[in-house]
């Protein structure tokens, strides 16, 4: 499969006003150090030795604070200024609207600020890994409660006025607010947390063929995730799969690379997460390449990002016609003798007593999601101390799943997220929300999407997500962004849908 052809034209050409080139030739270096810096966060988590933690920071904070300068200059001030006199039609508009919101947003950030916390997110990474690797929260400690100050000083730069967390969670989800996420997750928790236990009574033990025949070594694994990722078209050319400690997706149009872990008894951990990543690294590869530098040419938010990796993972790779296609290619890999309908079943097993949020099922995945947010947010507006996260953590995994870690690496220390931001975490539950939306609104559009999954003929589906997701980079808020592709508003509706359909039938309800 080929890369989507965007079909789009740069908006930076000779017949645009004087002003807007100016602007867009000024923002082009700032998008380049942030992509360079991009390459180098990859390098830590991937290749680079534990050793060279210090001086990474010092990389990462010197290319920090120069972007800073430049997005916040009186020189990028007079050509916003100049900009907004000019002539321009709507995509050139919303180019200058976003580096705008960027630059407002910033101004008021004291450079030292930016570096400090810069230099402390990169540190914090391998103060992270070795508290985990050693169970020792109080190792990590002291270094998170110090970036959480350095956060809350930072948004209290930005926005007085307004309460931290909130400031903080625009760093990812800047066009959807606040309060209608707290909507949805309300809804979510009214749908779900009956369904999950309707399951739990079911009594239905659904086969697990993949993790009987164990264990599994890592180049099995590798070779199951390698062959995946042909199936889905991922390019050789524009990507690569790696390991790190958390799968993450890194990159941009020309270069958006993946990793993955592997679990030696649970191949289908990495399979998934493998799956996962490259919805992430569509979305990159969807862009335009002709605006590369460009806000059109950049990623909107982490729910809209999040929605193509819980598409491919679950609209996709979980599905019946999938494995109906892809089941012999898994026996070949793993030595088993799964059905499709058994391999079906086991990547959707539902564990409420599973404790790691990544290997969390589709449904119990969002009670997760909402534990973490409620700490993360205790924490931010200091209602919580640093000290009491392991047991508020613990409690609330008794509260919502009803099971307690034995250790903190697997309770509060099993994310990377707090090394390196806050009031981040809604965007998982929004990503999967939309997905359900966007995958309603694709079978509208696509004729037979099943048969398509079921033959492996998947490149119209990532075709009208390129037409109706990717290429539009920033051109839209969120909420108008949804409406264009889906023809409506943001909803849990098709979610909840999917869900119970999907779910009632898995375990006869």
């Amino acid at each position: 499969m080929a890369v989507p052809d965007t079909g789009l034209a740069a908006t930076v050409t000779d017949d645009a006003p004087a002003a807007y080139r100016d602007l867009m030739d000024r923002y082009a270096r700032i998008a380049n150090l942030e992509s360079g810096a991009g390459v180098l966060y990859w390098d830590q988590q991937v290749t680079m030795p534990s050793g060279g933690a210090p001086a990474r920071g010092k990389q990462l904070a010197a290319l920090s604070a120069t972007t800073h300068e430049k997005l916040t200059s009186d020189a990028t001030a007079d050509a916003l200024a100049a900009a907004a006199d000019a002539d321009l039609g709507d995509e050139r508009a919303a180019n200058v609207r976003d580096i705008r919101r960027r630059h407002e947003r910033n101004r008021s950030l004291p450079e030292e600020l930016v570096e400090e916390l810069t230099e402390q997110q990169s540190a914090s990474q391998q103060v992270w890994q070795d508290a985990k690797a050693d169970d020792d929260f109080a190792a990590f400690a002291p270094t998170l409660e110090t970036l959480r100050d350095l956060h809350v000083e930072r948004a209290e730069a930005i926005d007085p006025d307004r309460p931290a967390y909130e400031v903080l969670y625009e760093d990812g989800e800047p066009y959807l607010p606040l309060e209608r996420v707290a909507e949805i997750f309300e809804e979510l928790k009214a749908g779900l947390v009956p369904l999950i236990e309707d399951i739990a009574d079911s009594g239905v033990d659904l086969p697990s063929p993949f993790v009987d025949a164990g264990p599994y070594d890592d180049a099995t694994q590798r070779g199951l995730s390698d062959a995946v990722l042909d199936l889905l078209g991922y390019p050789d050319d524009r990507g690569r799969l790696d390991v790190s400690a958390h799968p993450f997706t890194a990159g941009n149009q020309f270069d958006a690379r993946i990793t993955t872990r592997f679990k030696p008894d649970d191949p289908m951990d990495a399979f998934t997460a493998t799956v996962h990543e490259f919805g992430h690294a569509s979305y990159e590869l969807g862009l335009p390449d002709a605006r590369f530098g460009e806000p059109l040419g950049a990623s909107l938010s982490s729910g809209v990002h999040e929605s193509q990796s819980r598409f491919w993972e679950n609209h996709v790779a979980r599905t019946e016609p999938f494995w109906e296609g892809f089941v012999e290619e898994a026996n070949d890999h793993l030595g088993t003798d799964a059905t499709a309908r058994e391999a079906y079943a086991a990547v959707n097993q539902i564990y409420p007593d599973n404790l790691i949020r990544v290997e969390a099922d589709e449904l119990t995945y969002h009670l997760h999601i909402v534990l973490r947010c409620e700490i993360d947010r205790a924490f931010v507006e200091d209602d919580v101390g640093v000290s009491e996260i392991p047991g508020l953590w613990n409690e609330k995994m008794d509260d919502y799943l009803g099971v307690v870690p034995d250790t903190d690496a697997e309770g509060c220390l099993q994310d990377i997220h707090w090394s390196s931001r806050f009031a981040a975490f809604q965007g998982y539950t929004i990503g999967s929300v939309l997905a359900a939306q966007l995958d309603h609104a694709m079978r509208e559009d696509v004729d037979d999407v099943d048969a398509k999954i079921r033959a492996g003929d998947l490149d119209p589906l990532w075709a009208w997500m390129t037409e109706n997701v990717h290429r539009h980079g920033r051109r839209y808020p969120t909420d108008e962004l949804v409406e264009e592709a889906t023809g409506e508003p943001l909803t849990a509706e098709y979610f909840l849908d999917y869900v119970e359909a999907k779910f009632g039938d898995l375990y006869d309800l």
